[in-house]
This record gives structure tokens, C-alpha cells and sequence, in this order.
């Protein structure tokens, strides 16, 4: 839990980071863009990670799977909320689409970084050796 919060806290400081650039450089519709974008990458990857972390507590052997799975239904996701904002055409009035995408890719790197870094340090065991019938490895 607590690498996805630093992972979603890095996006979000990220996001409100592009936020008050964008306001401030490009106005009303490049500061919308940015926080779309931002909360965009919270919630897509928030539910990803929780699901597969969901699974991996119950079925550790499926994890690999369906992190996998859910990998493709973001891709697929992000471009669906794309092209739903297209069609109804906020992008371009409501919502600048650079700010968007640049706040999408941003966050999305400020994610993956933090969530790496964090796991790279947590101390989680992988196996559990067991000797003897005693687990731990007691001799």
C-alpha cells in the first residue's frame, strides 16, 4: 500500500505541478487539460495497481497474468477516455490536448519511477525456504 501511495502521490504533485504551469503559460483550457490528465493517470493506474495487487493477495500465481491483462486495459482504457474526449469535442476548447497528453506522459513516468524505486527498497520476500518441515529455514 504504501508504494502506491507514493507512486499516486509523485503523479498527483506531478499533475498539480503541470497544473499551475499550464495556468499560468497557457490559461483556463491548458490548466483543465493538465488536471484531466493528471487525475487521468491516478485513476487508471490507482485501479490497475490495486487490482493486481488484489489478486497477487489471493493468487500469487496469477499475478504475472493478470498484471499482464491489466497493462492491455489501460492502454485500451486511456485511448477509449481519448477518444470519448475527442468525439464530444472538448479537446481543443474545453481541454487543450497538448496539456493532456503532456501531463499523462509526465505523470505516468513520475508513477513508474516512484513505484520502482519503492519496490526496489521494500523488503519482500520472494520465497520461503523450508527445512526440515520447519518454515524459515531453521536448522
Amino acid at each position: 500500500a504504501r508504494v502506491l501511495l507514493g507512486a499516486a502521490l509523485a503523479a498527483l504533485v506531478t499533475g498539480g505541478t503541470v497544473v499551475l504551469t499550464g495556468l499560468v503559460v497557457g490559461g483556463r483550457a491548458a490548466a483543465s487539460g493538465a488536471l484531466a490528465g493528471a487525475l487521468l493517470v491516478v485513476l487508471v493506474f490507482g485501479l490497475g495497481a490495486f487490482a493486481v495487487n488484489a489478486v497477487a493477495g489471493v493468487m500469487p500465481e496469477a499475478s504475472l497474468v493478470v498484471a499482464l491483462l491489466t497493462y492491455v486495459l489501460q492502454v485500451v482504457l486511456m485511448g477509449l477516455v481519448f477518444w470519448a474526449l475527442s468525439a464530444s469535442g472538448a479537446l481543443g476548447t474545453t481541454l487543450d490536448e497538448r496539456w493532456l497528453a503532456g501531463t499523462v506522459v509526465a505523470g505516468t513516468v513520475a508513477w513508474l519511477a516512484v513505484q520502482i524505486l519503492a519496490t526496489s527498497r521494500a523488503r519482500i520476500p520472494v520465497y520461503e525456504l523450508v527445512v526440515e518441515g520447519r518454515p524459515g529455514g531453521e536448522a
